[in-house]
């Protein structure tokens, strides 16, 4: 049975208990919940956002700190007309190798690009954004990281945020 649209619901029930689940260790403890953003206009006139942990950014910019032992708590705008060749990674806890024949593997923005030149996705952000996932500090990550990434997606004009783990 469906909750009534007048209620809130949420689009992953007991998704804190599935992560500890899955990932033993993971430390969250999390209880809130989470509920499901309806959409206020059709996609097709919405403009989209980008938020990944696949440490992708422009080059030339300041890299991520992958050596540091408990993560980099900093996030890059990737401007959203940039080319794959434009980028490149900075992450040390995945294999790269795939990402680095094809970006789009992990950081979709000619894929994302063309849902807008098709008229299925209304436009996209001026930024994109992307962080290293790896973050030992899971408070730390909520409290500083993910609130100032929300902020600038807010920021840049967002009705729709896809969020994508590397």
């Amino acid at each position: 049975m469906t909750a009534p649209f007048d209620q809130p619901r949420q689009l992953r029930p007991g998704l804190w208990e599935t992560v500890n689940e899955r990932y033993p260790g993971s430390m969250l403890s999390k209880s809130d919940f989470v509920p499901l953003a309806p959409l206020r206009k059709p996609v097709s006139e919405s403009r989209l956002t980008f938020v990944s942990s696949a440490g992708v950014q422009p080059e030339g910019t300041l890299p991520f700190d992958v050596v540091h032992p408990v993560g980099d708590y900093s996030f890059r705008k990737v401007p959203s007309h940039c080319k794959p060749s434009d980028l490149e990674i900075h992450q040390i806890k995945y294999p790269t190798r795939g990402a680095h024949r094809d970006l789009n593997v992990i950081f979709p923005i000619e894929r994302l690009q063309e849902l807008v030149s098709e008229g299925v996705v209304g436009a996209l952000t001026a930024n994109l954004f992307s962080f290293i996932g790896y973050n030992m500090d899971p408070e730390r990550l909520e409290r500083t990281l993910s609130e100032e990434i929300a902020d600038a997606v807010v920021a840049d004009g967002a009705d729709i945020a896809l969020l994508c783990p590397a």
